[in-house]
């Protein structure tokens, strides 16, 4: 019996062992980062975010007591460095998932990550990665592809119905001027035609697009350009560092019209460089908050960012945020994924589908919910429009100038949109 009993004991120390060998094999992720190219500017925060969510994932346990090895690789927003990169993920340097970032990269990337089943959530919220069949017939099936937020199409639409309601309420009388501006570029290209069909829908003039790099620079000439125009309502397509410019310029030449950002093309930082110039631009949110927002989730929120503050004194601009939410989807399909088979691309793609209005667990009020299905890829179709406030001089720390309220983020108008099958993948 005694020898029986000591057998049966090794047999479990050696099944837990093998369990627990099992529990702890560690999963991989990609994490493709701007820090140093054309989008850097809110690359870094965004980016910045996404590793300390996964920090603060390992120091809590893991992913099901699995450690969760995240391989990030700023690419300089270089599309041949993204392509050559993913080729390691997806050879010998397997790994379950990737947290992209650019358009151009993330559209070139879209065939090959469904064939090689990797899903990837991208800092891209281009409509042409929200049609998972291709059943729309607006582009080709984008089966593995996700994003957190409205897309840059339906957040421009929801921006463009309340510009035409801004219009009447204004008691404006004629057609108002609607113009594109951005670089002749994958990312500020990406809404371009939707946004020109229900700009002329809503009974706008659309205008030429203006074109302007996606790099700091004078763009005094296009300002005059939008000025002679008699552009009532611009787009800026870019993100926040070349936006600046065209501000500052546009503020400089008398140009009096109502700026819209895309997600990337406003932040706080940008308020501070930009100063009053930034003062009125609209531009959407993807969380429910920003930094510091009353939110029962923003007590973990700061918690993610002290693993690269430990004071906590930080102020983190609204990339960070949306890059925490954005991670923190990704765990927990991979999480799913884990308990159902096995972190593969497979499983993890189906984690995305298993929940309806989904927050992330601690993010209460600070992610908004969202919901993927395996027919569409559109998280939202509530596109939360904020306007920039900006009030005196903008020389001090973020921190302070939006503790002092020279900073303000004030929130105009939350559009429903209909999820229509036509706008799918555009």
């Amino acid at each position: 019996m005694k020898m029986k009993a000591l057998l049966g004991t090794a047999a479990l120390a050696v099944t837990f062992g093998a369990t627990s060998a099992m529990a702890q094999t560690a999963i991989s992720l990609g994490h493709l980062a701007d820090y140093s190219g054309a989008t850097s500017d809110v690359g870094t925060p965004f980016g910045q975010g996404v590793a300390d969510a996964f920090a603060y994932v390992n120091k809590n346990g893991g992913i099901n007591g699995a450690k969760v090895n995240v391989d990030t690789v700023d690419y300089g927003y270089q599309v041949p460095r993204a392509i050559a990169q993913y080729k390691k993920w997806s050879g010998g340097e397997k790994v379950s998932a990737i947290l992209g970032w650019g358009t151009a990269d993330t559209e070139a990337l879209k065939k090959f990550v469904a064939e090689d089943k990797i899903p990837d959530i991208s800092g891209s919220y281009s409509a042409a990665l929200s049609d998972p069949t291709g059943a729309g017939g607006k582009t080709e099936a984008a089966p593995y592809n996700f994003f957190y937020g409205p897309s840059y199409s339906d957040a421009l639409r929801g921006m463009l119905t309340w510009a035409a309601e801004d219009w009447k309420s204004k008691g404006k009388s004629g057609k108002p001027k609607y113009v594109h501006m951005g670089a002749n570029h994958p990312y500020p290209n990406a809404p371009k035609a939707a946004g020109e069909a229900i700009a002329a829908e809503l009974g706008f003039e659309v205008l030429p697009a203006i074109v302007f790099a996606l790099t700091p620079g004078d763009y005094s000439a296009q300002c005059l350009t939008l000025k002679s125009s008699g552009a009532n309502y611009a787009y800026l397509g870019n993100t926040a560092g070349s936006n600046i410019s065209v501000l500052n310029a546009c503020k400089a030449a008398g140009a009096d019209v109502q700026f819209m950002g895309n997600v990337w093309g406003m932040d706080e930082n940008a308020a501070k460089a930009a100063g009053a110039a930034a003062d009125g631009v609209v531009f959407p949110l993807r969380t429910a908050v920003a930094w510091g927002g009353n939110a029962p989730g923003m007590k973990t929120m700061q918690e993610i960012s002290k693993m690269s503050d430990a004071a906590g004194t930080a102020y983190r601009p609204v990339h960070y945020v949306a890059g925490v939410c954005t991670a923190l989807y990704m765990k927990e399909a991979v999480e799913w994924a884990a308990k159902n088979g096995g972190a593969t691309g497979e499983n993890v793609k189906k984690g995305f589908y298993q929940k309806k209005d989904w927050v992330p667990a601690g993010m209460d009020g600070v992610c908004n919910p969202s919901t993927w299905t395996d027919k569409d890829h559109r998280p939202t179709m509530k596109v939360d429009i904020y306007r920039m406030k900006v009030s005196g001089a903008t020389d001090a720390a973020v921190a302070d100038l939006v503790k002092n309220g020279a900073i303000k983020l004030e929130k105009v108008k939350t559009v429903d949109l209909p999820r229509k099958a036509e706008w799918l993948g555009w």
